[in-house]
This record gives C-alpha cells, sequence and structure tokens, in this order.
C-alpha cells in the first residue's frame, strides 16, 4: 500500500501540493491529460526547479490565456464530474462541493448558487483536478498530513480584508491538526483545505513504512528565513495484503428485501469492493438491517451518496478498516469437459459459483458435486 505524508512545513497551497507530488514522481502528462479531459481550456501546466535557501524544490506555474477568471461552483463541479479517470472525478468533485458547501453557509446562498471569486479561475480547477490525478497515478491508497501551520493577521479577498485563516479556510479545516506560526498572512489557502477533506487524510502519526521518494514543492511567497514549501514523502506499509480501506454502514428499518438485493447489487456494480446486511433489532424492538460497504477511501465519498439516493436514509457512518488479503491467482480447470473458474490461495481453493452452477445444469449432477470436483477435494 503506497500512502501520502505531506509535511506542510510552512504551509500548504494547492499548488505546493501539486508541485510536490510531481517532484515525488507523478508524471507531468497524466496531470496534464486529466485536466484536459475537464474540459477546460486556455491553460498551460508548467512544473519547475526553484532553488530556495539552498534547497531545489518544483514550482508549479499556470499560464492562463482564457479570460475567464471567476466561475460558479456549480460549473467547477460540472467540469470535475467530466474528468478521466473516475476516481480522480470523484475526488476533485467532492474537493469542489466541500468548497462550495463551506461558501455557500458562509454567504446565505444554496451551494449550487455561490459564484467562486478567488477560487473560481483557471488555477483552481487545475491544482484540485491535478492533486487528484498526482495521487492517482501514484497509486496512493491513503493521506496523512503533519500539523497545519495557521499564520496570523489578514488576507485581502474580494470582500475586503479577512482574517487569517480565511473563514472558508477556518471551516474546512474543522478536524484538522493545527498549530501556532509566525507568519503572517495566508499559510494555508481553501484549496488545499478542500483537497485534505476530499482525499479523508489523516491527522495522525503514519504506520512505519518504507520511504519511496520525498517531494518539494515551493510556494509563491518568498521567505526571507527559510524556504516557503511543503514537503511530501510516499512511502510503502510493505506488509504483504494489508491495506486501510472504508466501511461505510446504514441503519434502515422501512427498506424492503428487495430494495436491500438491489442495492449490494447496485454497490458491487459501482465499484464497491464488498456489501453485505445484517439483521439486527433497533430501538422499541423494531427489526431492522444494517447496510454494510467495504470501498477504497477514494471511492467512499461516490458510494456514499449512491447508498443515501437509493435508500432514502438520512445518515451514514464511516470508519477505516484495515484489510488483510493474501495472495491468490484465478485459474481455470476441466470439470467433466467444462471449464469451471476458481480462485486458490495459499490454504485451498474455491470454485466461481456461476461457474459451478452452469457445468451442473449442463452435466445434470448436483452443484455441490461439481463444486467438489473443481476444487479438486
Amino acid at each position: 500500500m503506497t500512502i501520502c505524508v505531506i509535511a506542510p512545513f510552512t504551509g500548504l497551497a494547492g499548488d505546493m501540493l501539486l508541485a510536490a507530488l510531481v517532484d515525488a514522481g507523478a508524471p507531468l502528462e497524466r496531470i496534464r491529460a486529466a485536466v484536459a479531459s475537464s474540459g477546460l481550456t486556455g491553460w498551460e501546466l508548467r512544473v519547475e526547479a526553484l532553488l530556495t535557501h539552498g534547497l531545489t524544490a518544483a514550482r508549479a506555474q499556470v499560464n492562463v490565456t482564457d479570460d475567464a477568471t471567476s466561475r460558479s461552483a456549480a460549473e467547477l463541479i460540472a467540469m470535475a464530474g467530466r474528468v478521466e479517470p473516475a476516481p480522480v472525478a470523484d475526488r476533485a468533485v467532492a474537493a469542489l462541493r466541500a468548497i462550495a458547501e463551506v461558501e455557500g453557509r458562509l454567504h446565505g446562498e444554496a451551494p449550487e448558487h455561490v459564484h467562486l471569486h478567488e477560487l473560481g479561475g483557471h488555477d483552481t480547477l487545475v491544482d484540485v483536478i491535478g492533486v487528484c490525478a498526482a495521487l492517482d497515478a501514484l497509486d496512493v491508497s491513503t493521506v496523512y498530513c503533519g500539523a497545519l501551520p495557521l499564520g496570523t493577521g489578514t488576507v485581502r479577498t474580494a470582500h475586503g480584508l479577512l482574517p487569517c485563516p480565511a473563514p472558508a479556510t477556518a471551516a474546512l479545516l474543522r478536524g484538522a491538526r493545527t498549530t501556532g506560526s509566525d507568519l503572517t498572512g495566508e499559510t494555508v489557502t481553501p484549496t488545499a483545505a478542500a483537497l485534505l477533506r476530499a482525499t479523508g487524510a489523516r491527522f495522525e502519526p503514519p504506520p512505519e513504512f518504507r520511504l519511496l521518494a520525498t517531494g518539494y514543492g515551493a510556494g509563491t511567497r518568498p521567505l526571507p528565513d527559510r524556504p516557503n514549501i511543503a514537503v511530501v514523502h510516499l512511502g510503502d506499509t510493505a506488509e504483504a495484503g494489508h491495506r486501510t480501506l472504508v466501511v461505510l454502514e446504514t441503519n434502515l428499518d422501512d427498506v424492503t428485501g428487495e430494495v436491500l438485493g438491489h442495492v449490494v447489487g447496485e454497490l458491487l456494480s459501482a465499484g464497491a469492493l464488498d456489501a453485505w446486511i445484517s439483521p439486527v433489532t433497533m430501538k422499541k424492538g423494531r427489526p431492522a438491517h444494517v447496510l454494510h460497504v467495504l470501498a477504497e477511501p477514494a471511492h467512499a465519498a461516490r458510494l456514499g451518496d449512491l447508498v443515501l439516493a437509493e435508500t432514502g436514509s438520512l445518515g451514514l457512518r464511516e470508519y477505516p478498516v484495515r484489510r488483510t488479503a493474501l495472495d491468490r491467482v484465478t485459474e481455470t480447470v476441466d470439470v467433466l469437459g467444462l471449464p469451471v473458474r476458481r480462485k486458490r490461495g495459499p490454504h485451498g481453493a474455491k470454485p466461481e459459483h456461476d461457474d459451478v452452477v452452469a457445468a451442473a445444469r449442463e452435466l445434470g449432477l448436483p452443484a455441490r458435486v461439481v463444486a467438489t470436483i473443481a476444487a479438486g477435494r
């Protein structure tokens, strides 16, 4: 499992994180292709080396030829939703929705009606999609982040001077680990805060890992006594088969069995690693079910939306789990002249049920007999 550990030395911005990921090995062409798939035009992304206080870091720059400087949140979200591949779109949309929801609450508007000023230009879309594409290209499953240093003073916005951290940033960082800083001005941007939320970043010490690469991303503001950088470390947790995944759960006492079966099928088709239902007894002795979904962290938001839409539930629980998956191979064996697939692991083999049933019908044998032959027992 590849993890990304962010060390926000002087803070964090979307372009700093993007540059650090490229410096750590994320392929720039894949990032550009993902941004281009959104339909955004009139931009060029360049990442160049910069020497700052004796340290070489990467600097991401977006050169814009389009004159659109701001857009609505709905427009940005729609563009991000067109991105390929789908996991990149999921994360990018989640980040932009987080920004829209926070801005909507702050300004008393519905999220879909929010018009983004500083955050509505090319830079925001390129940074958000770029970071999500870089994490996908590096096969990062879990993001960890150190305490974020918060600057003091004010930041100038379209609404005038606001305190640091900006209200949108403060709202997006709810639950994050932060620390004071002797720097003035904006040290953490709303884009960076939204990306941390969308990636499910954990503000806790990472597990032991084998260090694979380190990248340094430079910010735009020069500092007199230190490099203005964010650092990322890529690591392999190395323990065979161990991965951190997400479980989604919701209690349901008003959904029919037919709908539950349908939802499980839809979740598996939509990319869930597993989905299952447990019978429970709720308060006042009501019989009910718990719907469980096992998912990759990058797919959790999209699958959670699917659960809520299909079941009508008003809430959802989400928590990380550590899964151990043993090595296995899929092979095809001959059962009385018919092919049957089976999965073989270190401790035995299990035939694919659909193949067993199909072979049993054609052979006129009980399914259990075909399964026994296919398993090699």
